[in-house]
């Protein structure tokens, strides 16, 4: 049975770290049981690792193409696997999946993080070798080794500690899971998996499958990740799992859109990043003095606000009562999420602008979204984050939190050029053209309709790309901001959203207004004879 990732990825090292990858050149019982028992161990809380059997390892990374095993074998390792499982105390339970690639066979073996750790394995094969005992193994980087005594301390700890996602929920019901969004799942990640497998295939084996169920045969239920991400309601079981946005339309905040998401949270993370996209994100064109390249720059950095807002969905404590909150302010977004980062992080650490923790709360989900391109994952959200702020010039984004650690609070600052584009221009050793024009020059062109009689008060009060949508309008009042978007385009480009904006602009100050409905309506321009109509 297909494995729910991408193998190509997985052995690319794309959505899992080296450290949670074993590879052996052949088939060795004992190293498969060393590793395999670390795994389980999982004393990172990494959420287990793969074992591939048939590749050759280098410095901790795949000796591609594979070595392969003979395909007249993978039968027998199989079935010796399962003997070899038994062996671990407690038992392990393992997935696998025999795979061509390259060409070449080879086995995959799956050993999720273990339930009842830790677990124990005999350091040799043979009766009289596994008198001698067992003995606890654990994974440092790439190797597996005997654990020694700090480690045995921390296995010890982690007894009956599965993390938060990984618990089973026995309050819920196998049913509550939901095929079309495994099913949806297992397409982004490229499974082979087909939709009549996974339609006709019992949601025990599916769920178990995914490792997203737990308990013994009789009395099965999802686990927390699973009814997190593959269940239509996950508030059922956790208040307040939602995102919730405040979009701020003045600087005294008495004007604002609320909007709450709900749902599958990776659902939720897409939408609360569409809506960013499309009613917040803006470019700005400035064009410059003895240059004739413009300065191109964003309000706000996207990458960086999509890696903000996925590290809060991966590090979230969803059994906290509290929402992911998306404030939007006029110079500035707020991410703020509880609980805060896991020790030993503190407030002074997140000034240093690299942190770097092998310490997760949510391995699972964090799992999901690196299989699905949603985040990184890897220690390197902080990196990304820098260079996605650096390339748009913005202003460093600020982390804090508080002494205990209750909640993590990400502000990203506005672009310096959308709130005094003159200082950014001193800033960056430029100035504007002669004629101070913002937002790029325009061809006189453009603006040979625009209304002679226009008072010259409004004149001050709009943008040149406004007076060009106005001069637009004035020629053609049945255009769509689609349209007028296509036309400015022509001499500078500009996207339809901008555009959006510039027109609700202009109707909050009074100067357009709109007749009729959206296909059969037209502009209409508020000049000084329609002062009435401005009051």
């Amino acid at each position: 049975m297909a494995l729910p990732i991408n193998i190509d990825e997985l052995l690319r090292g794309k959505t899992v770290e080296w450290e949670r990858l074993d590879f052996k050149r052949g088939w060795n019982p004992e190293d498969v049981i060393h590793s395999a028992c670390a795994f389980a161990n999982d004393i990172h809380n990494w959420g287990g690792g793969y074992i591939i059997v048939g590749i050759n390892e280098q410095d901790g990374v795949p000796a591609l193409p594979p070595v392969g095993i003979d395909l007249h074998d993978i039968d027998g390792i199989q079935k010796e696997l399962v003997n070899l499982c038994n062996l671990v105390q407690p038992t392990v339970n393992v997935l696998t999946e025999p795979v061509e690639y390259m060409g070449r066979m080879i086995l995959v073996i799956y050993v999720p993080g273990g339930e009842v750790r830790p677990y124990k394995a005999p350091k040799h094969l043979g009766k009289e070798a596994m008198k001698a005992g067992k003995i606890y193994y654990v994974r440092k980087g790439s190797v597996t080794k005997v654990a020694d005594q700090e480690e045995e301390r921390m296995l010890m700890g982690l007894c009956n500690k599965v993390p938060f996602d990984d618990r089973i929920n026995q309050t819920a019901d196998i049913e509550e899971l939901d095929r079309m969004y495994i099913e949806d799942f297992l397409k982004r990640v490229g499974s082979k998996m087909t939709h009549e497998e996974i339609m006709h295939m019992p949601m025990a084996e599916l769920g178990w499958h995914l490792q997203i169920i737990g308990g013994s045969s009789e009395d099965l239920h999802p686990k927390n990740v699973g009814l997190l991400l593959f269940s239509q309601n996950p508030e059922k079981y956790f208040p307040y799992a939602r995102i919730e946005i405040v979009h701020f339309l003045d600087e005294v905040g008495d004007r604002f859109t609320e909007k709450i998401l709900h749902g599958p949270i990776h659902l939720q993370l897409e939408a609360a990043l569409k809506y960013i996209r499309e009613q917040v994100l803006l470019e700005k064109v400035i064009k410059v003095l003895g240059d004739e390249k413009a300065v191109r720059c964003y309000n706000y950095p996207y990458e960086a606000l999509e890696e903000i807002l996925a590290n809060s969905v991966f590090h979230k404590s969803w059994d906290d009562r509290n929402p992911i909150e998306v404030r939007i302010n006029h110079d500035s977004i707020e991410v703020l999420n509880f609980e805060g980062p896991m020790p030993p992080i503190t407030n002074a650490d997140l000034k240093k602008q690299r942190i770097v923790s092998r310490h997760y709360r949510n391995r699972r989900i964090g799992d999901f979204l690196k299989e699905m391109h949603m985040t990184e994952g890897r220690s390197t959200g902080f990196p990304k984050i820098y260079q996605a702020v650096k390339r748009n010039d913005s202003p460093m984004p600020i982390f804090e939190t508080d002494d205990r650690n209750g909640h993590f609070l990400a502000t990203m600052p506005i672009h310096q050029a959308f709130v005094d584009e003159k200082a950014y221009l001193v800033s960056i050793g430029k100035e504007l053209d002669k004629d101070g024009k913002k937002e790029g020059k325009k061809d006189n062109d453009f603006l040979k309709d625009f209304p002679k009689d226009f008072p010259k008060e409004s004149m001050e009060e709009i943008t040149d790309r406004q007076r060009i949508i106005l001069s637009l309008v004035q020629s053609d009042c049945t255009l769509t901001s689609q349209k007028i978007s296509q036309k400015i385009s022509e001499k500078e480009p500009v996207t339809q959203r901008t555009i959006k904006k510039d027109i609700a602009d202009l109707q909050s100050k009074g100067i357009l207004s709109r007749e009729g409905g959206r296909k059969n309506g037209r502009w209409v321009i508020t000049n000084k004879n329609d002062n009435k109509n401005r009051e």
